[in-house]
This record gives structure tokens, sequence and C-alpha cells, in this order.
């Protein structure tokens, strides 16, 4: 019987390292975005952010990152003013205005306490 050749320990049995994403942890990417890392845990358990799973830890790739900054980023108006066009200010929406009543209403009264009399409590002797 022939025994399989066993590779030695330096061989390695997975492709290279330049091959393998890396992952950072929410630690990382919270200080990369300036934000707390219960954010981005909170973000990722809610399936709001990109992410890879690893047991149950949240891992972030270079490419979760870059995808996080886009969803999160916000874009200038698509019409924009003219350079030196005056803008007008927006109408303010109209004040609110109270409700007239028909008919005052009643104001209630407290009903007063359920006191049990003393009388019906034994008294042990």
């Amino acid at each position: 019987m022939r025994q399989a050749a066993i590779p030695p320990a330096s061989t390695p049995l997975s492709p290279p390292d330049s091959a393998l994403p890396r992952l950072y942890l929410p630690e990382e990417v919270a200080e990369v975005l300036g934000c707390s890392a219960w954010w981005v845990k909170d973000r990722a358990r809610r399936r709001l952010i990109p992410f890879t799973r690893v047991g149950r830890a949240y891992r972030f790739s270079g490419e979760h990152l870059a995808e996080i900054v886009r969803m999160h980023e916000e874009r200038p108006a698509r019409n924009p003013q003219p350079h030196g066009a005056v803008s007008t200010p927006a109408p303010k929406p109209p004040a609110r205005q109270r409700r007239e009543t028909p008919e005052p209403t009643a104001r209630l009264k407290a009903r007063a306490p359920r006191r049990m009399a003393k009388s019906q409590y034994g008294t042990a002797a």
C-alpha cells in the first residue's frame, strides 16, 4: 500500500494572500466613517449596510466600506441656480389654526378613592 504524499507545512493550501480580501472590524469601519462601532453593528444587524458574517462576528471588506459610503452620500440638487441668480425663499406653510369647538367641554371631576372601612378589618389580639 502506498501512502499519499503530505505536502510540507510551508506549502500553502489556499490561494495567495493577495487574492483574499482584507476584512475590517466594525471598530475600524466606525473610525473611517467617523461614527460609533455600535452604529455599524446595529446597521449590519438590521441588514441596512452590506457585511460579511464570520461566525457571529460582523466583518467588512473594502468593497463593503465603499458601498456604505455611496449609500449615505448626499448629492447636490439636480436644477442648480445659475451663478448670480437670486433665489426666492420657499413659501411658509400656513399657520396652524385652532379648531373652534361648538360647545364648551365639561371638566372631569376626580372620584373619591375607595377605601374599606376600618371596622371591616379584624384586629389580632
